[in-house]
């Protein structure tokens, strides 16, 4: 019961610190993640301090604490999505695909349009059209209300015909 009841302590905290890292306090939001995973390591806290770490341009320990995420739960895919776009932003494209790719195969994923949306992107840079429409269309019906991927695919096919 006590552990059920710490893995509850340490949800709340992540959760907490993702609200407010939502609302730009990012700061404030690694202090909650780094408070959860000392209640209880979880791969989503790993996973989130990482992105809080990303957006302070702290790349290589964002990834590191994806990897931590990965020992944790190989199943949760949001860590290797978010390899995949660390990767992207140091434009490191063919290494990121194999990211991407665990990301799509993960049994635990939302929103599980992401990594088809990265890709599709990746392939664009690329000039890969034709792979780059098959994820975008992928990502659209995965997510027929994601604006972002429904732009990105229609941005595609105009430049296609």
């Amino acid at each position: 019961m006590e552990d059920r009841q710490t893995l509850t302590r340490a949800t709340e905290l992540w959760r907490e610190g993702y609200r407010y890292q939502t609302g730009g306090k990012v700061d404030r939001a690694i202090e909650l993640y780094h408070q959860s995973i000392e209640v209880y390591p979880t791969a989503e806290a790993h996973t989130f301090l990482g992105w809080a770490m990303s957006f302070q341009g702290r790349l290589a320990e964002a990834t590191q604490e994806c990897l931590r995420a990965i020992e944790i739960d190989a199943e949760f895919g949001n860590p290797y999505n978010d390899i995949g776009v660390y990767l992207m932003q140091q434009d490191k494209l063919d290494e990121s695909i194999a990211w991407l790719e665990k990301a799509k195969q993960a049994k635990r994923y939302e929103p599980r349009q992401f990594p088809f949306l990265n890709l599709g992107r990746i392939y664009i840079r690329q000039g890969r059209w034709w792979q780059a429409l098959r994820e975008l269309e992928e990502a659209v019906r995965l997510a027929p209300r994601d604006v972002r991927a429904a732009k990105t695919l229609h941005n595609l096919r105009g430049r296609l015909n």
